[in-house]
C-alpha cells in the first residue's frame, strides 16, 4: 500500500505548495489528481517519486519510507523524454542494463509487442509520432515492473483522438499486472475514464478539497448517463475548490455508481 501522511512541502522561497496531504492508495488502485494551477499536483508526484523531499510528513510504500527514487516506483512525464541517441528498443531497455543480454532482449521485445511497436524497434525517437513516442515511454516504465506508476499529464500534448486511444491502451496494459497508478491530469474526462477515485485539490496551499469515487464498470462508456453524472460531480467539486470562502478543513466524499463508502 502507498500511504501519504500529512505531507507538506514549503519551498525555500516560502511558497507553501502542499499542506497536510493524507491519502492511502490500495495496491492496483487508480487514483487521479485534478485541480487548478498552483494546487501542488506536480509537487505531490515529485514527492511520491522520491525526487523531492517533503518538508513535513511521510510517504510510505509497503512499510518503506520513500526518501529518494525507488525501483518500485516508475514515472511517466508529459513529454516522452526519450534519449535521442538510442534506438526505440534501447530506450525501452535502458533500465535493464544490469540484466543479462538475453533477458533484456526478451523483455524489450515483449514490451514493444504489447504497445504495438515491434516494427519500430530499430528506429530513432525522432522518427516517431507523438503517440508512438508516448507508447515507448509507457513501455519503458512498465518494463521495470513497478508497484506504483506515477503519470504527470502523460497525454496532454496529444490530439484528442490519440489521447483517447492511449487512455484505453494504458488500461489494457494496467490490467496485465495491475500496478497502482497515480495520475495527475487537467482532463476531467480522462480522470473519469481511468480512475477508481478522483482527488480534487484546492490551491495555495495544495490540499484535498473532495474525493469523488468512480466505481463505474470498465470499459467505461464516455457517452453514458453515469459517466456524465460522474463528470458533473467532479466539475462541481472543482468549482468549489476555487471558492476561497468555502470551509476547507473537511474532505467531502462523493460516491458514483454504486455502494456507499
Amino acid at each position: 500500500m502507498l500511504a501519504l501522511d500529512r505531507v507538506t512541502k514549503i519551498y525555500p522561497n516560502g511558497v507553501n505548495a502542499l499542506e497536510g496531504f493524507t491519502i492511502a492508495v490500495k495496491p492496483g488502485e487508480i487514483v487521479a489528481i485534478v485541480g487548478g494551477s498552483g494546487c501542488g499536483k506536480s509537487t505531490l508526484l515529485r514527492a511520491i517519486s522520491g525526487l523531492d523531499t517533503p518538508t513535513q510528513g511521510t510517504i510510505v510504500l509497503d512499510g518503506e519510507t520513500i526518501r529518494s527514487p525507488n525501483e518500485k516506483i516508475g514515472v511517466i512525464f508529459q513529454e516522452p523524454r526519450l534519449l535521442p541517441w538510442l534506438t526505440v528498443a534501447d530506450n525501452v531497455g535502458f533500465g535493464l542494463a544490469d540484466r543479462p543480454a538475453s533477458e533484456r532482449r526478451e523483455r524489450v521485445a515483449a514490451a514493444l509487442e504489447r504497445v504495438g511497436l515491434t516494427e519500430k524497434a530499430n528506429v530513432w525517437p525522432r522518427e516517431l509520432s507523438g503517440g508512438q513516442a508516448q507508447r515507448v515511454s509507457i513501455a519503458r516504465a512498465l518494463i521495470m515492473r513497478p508497484e506504483v506508476l506515477l503519470l504527470d499529464e502523460p497525454f496532454s500534448a496529444l490530439d484528442a483522438f490519440t489521447r483517447i486511444d492511449l487512455q484505453d491502451h494504458l488500461l489494457d496494459l494496467w490490467a496485465d499486472t495491475k500496478p497502482t497508478l497515480v495520475l495527475v491530469t487537467h482532463d476531467v474526462d480522462e480522470a473519469i475514464v481511468l480512475a477508481d477515485r478522483v482527488i480534487v485539490m484546492k490551491p495555495r496551499p495544495g490540499r484535498i478539497q473532495e474525493e469523488v469515487i468512480t466505481d463505474l464498470p470498465r470499459p467505461r462508456d464516455r457517452q453514458s448517463a453515469a459517466f456524465d453524472f460522474a463528470k458533473r460531480r467532479v466539475m462541481a467539486a472543482l468549482d468549489r475548490s476555487l471558492d476561497r470562502s468555502a470551509v476547507t478543513s473537511d474532505t467531502e466524499v462523493k460516491v458514483i455508481g454504486g455502494a456507499s463508502y
